[in-house]
């Protein structure tokens, strides 16, 4: 993808599958939590906080401490490249790379397609700023795509090794040792 796109969320046969599992009368489990992912998702477009209660008070962590950011690029090779280079310069702790993702956007004035690897980058939210200007020196498009989601809740361990592995120092003290 060479220019900058807004994400977009496609419910389709979704909505129907969730309007069908309105109306069964025992819902499952898991289904009953798939019914709060559009008031999620809506909220997060709104630019409002989702209505969920907060952290327990002993996990110790920050809520937005942490960041999950995006970046597409045009193949796997380039994504293991920036994703090895960021993990070595600590500015990111893990990044999860997504295979053969689809983009559809509009890059000047014409509809565009490709096939692309999405990486999913976990790292201090203080480090956005530097993980985002690096990707953009290494990056092969023209607008790269660099995006990040603050991180609500999760796994206290997790979100703890994320700020241990990345030596981000100034966030150290948003989860307990």
């Amino acid at each position: 993808m060479r220019g900058v796109r807004a994400p977009a969320i496609l419910l389709g046969g979704g909505a129907a599958l969730l309007l069908a599992l309105l109306w069964m009368p025992a819902l499952p489990p898991a289904a009953s939590r798939l019914l709060s992912l559009p008031r999620a998702l809506m909220s997060m477009a709104s630019g409002s906080p989702p209505a969920q209660p907060s952290p327990t008070s002993d996990s110790g962590y920050v809520a937005g401490s942490v960041s999950a950011a995006f970046v597409t690029c045009p193949n796997e090779k380039v994504a293991k490249e920036i994703a090895r280079a960021v993990v070595e310069k600590r500015l990111a702790a893990c990044v999860n790379l997504i295979p053969q993702i689809t983009s559809i956007y509009e890059w000047k004035g014409k509809i565009e397609e490709d096939s692309e690897v999405l990486m999913m980058i976990k790292t201090p939210s203080s480090l956005v700023p530097a993980l985002t200007d690096f990707v953009r020196s290494v990056h092969p498009y023209e607008v790269a795509e660099v995006i990040s989601l603050p991180v609500e809740q999760g796994n206290s361990p997790y979100l703890r090794w994320v700020h241990q592995v990345t030596g981000s120092a100034s966030d150290s003290s948003t989860v307990p040792p």
